[in-house]
């Protein structure tokens, strides 16, 4: 599939940017890529955004009257449905009229509805939100980042299966190594919950080399971390607010230094911008909700033009590789024997 095939389904009115951040980043994926994008939302709010970004011919609007807020109850947002410009966004990928969906709205309605207009693949009890991280070595894979706070032994499995199904065909890494989060190398340590699902994930049709630690999300060997929900996204958040804080205290060293000081900062501008791109979350797009029967991606709350951007071009690599497919066949054998 070029490019070119590929139609993305974006909710123009979800996060706190929008729609005007939503507007501008999914022109500027449409101008680079040649991807057909459909911006669902009020058309009275969007017409006037893509006429000041110049929009290309292939970004279209699909007209809905109703927006589910940052804040709404899930069950509020899925008894609402199509008629939301997040529900439309989903519908449009089950209806086949497009690719892929990204929002930047509500994370916990996107995930119902979601699971609920697509449904679950076979196999699976629970989806779960993938993050990529920017590791030593390359991308790592975090799953689960917030869909689920708590969790059954059995969907750890599965989040390592689609965490590994999603390395290969999107990330390229041909036999993704897969680690439990836990507070200690050895298989005796951990919860219960690590405890139980250790021996589950080393019969797992995955590459499973042990438990991780914290310190190994970005420094160690794993291409895949499979974890709780809670755990996951608390992990996540930190590692988040770090990435800020360190850039942040050294903006507020170098405007105290001497002169000097200064000059050189200055010289290194260049290496200080090329890091702080690869740990801002911005640059990964979002996170693909993974199990459920189409390419689903939730972007951050405070999404810019350039989150939208990177998102798209996730959508372009899922669609391309055959996201969906990819996973359904490593879950086949055990779905064939449940």
């Amino acid at each position: 599939m070029n490019d070119s095939d590929v139609i993305i389904a974006i909710d123009g009115m979800g996060g706190d940017l929008a729609p005007d951040a939503i507007v501008a980043g999914a022109c500027r994926a449409a101008r680079e890529w040649g991807c057909r994008i459909l911006l669902v939302g009020d058309r009275s709010a969007l017409e006037p955004l893509l006429k000041r970004e110049g929009a290309p011919a292939n970004v279209s609007i699909v007209a809905t009257s109703e927006t589910v807020a940052m804040d709404e109850a899930p069950a509020i947002a899925v008894r609402r449905g199509g008629a939301t410009s997040m529900g439309k966004t989903i519908d449009l990928v089950r209806d086949g009229e497009a690719h892929a969906a990204f929002s930047a709205g509500n994370s916990g309605a996107f995930l119902a509805l979601a699971t609920i207009r697509l449904s679950r693949l076979p196999g699976i009890a629970r989806p779960g939100f993938a993050t990529a991280w920017p590791a030593h070595k390359g991308p790592m894979l975090l799953v689960d980042a917030g869909a689920n706070v708590d969790c059954k032994a059995e969907w750890l499995v599965q989040f390592a299966v689609m965490g590994s199904a999603y390395s290969r065909a999107v990330l390229g890494i041909p036999d993704p190594k897969v680690g439990l989060l836990s507070v200690g190398e050895e298989e005796s340590k951990g919860n219960a919950l690590t405890a139980e699902a250790f021996p589950l994930l080393s019969a797992a049709p995955i590459h499973f080399i042990g438990n991780v630690e914290g310190r190994d999300l970005l420094l160690g060997d794993a291409d895949v971390v499979v974890a709780d929900g809670f755990v996951g996204n608390v992990a996540l958040k930190t590692a988040e607010g770090t990435s800020e804080y360190i850039f942040k205290l050294l903006r507020e060293a170098i405007e105290e230094a001497p002169i000097h000081v200064k000059a050189g900062a200055a010289l290194l501008r260049p290496v200080f911008r090329g890091v702080r791109s690869r740990l801002d979350h911005r640059y990964h797009g979002g996170a693909p909700l993974l199990g459920v029967r189409g390419n689903c991606i939730i972007g951050h709350g405070r999404a810019d033009a350039l989150t939208v951007y990177h998102a798209c071009k996730m959508a372009l690599r899922a669609a391309r590789q055959d996201l969906v497919g990819s996973i359904e066949r490593m879950l086949a054998p055990a779905a064939a024997q449940a």
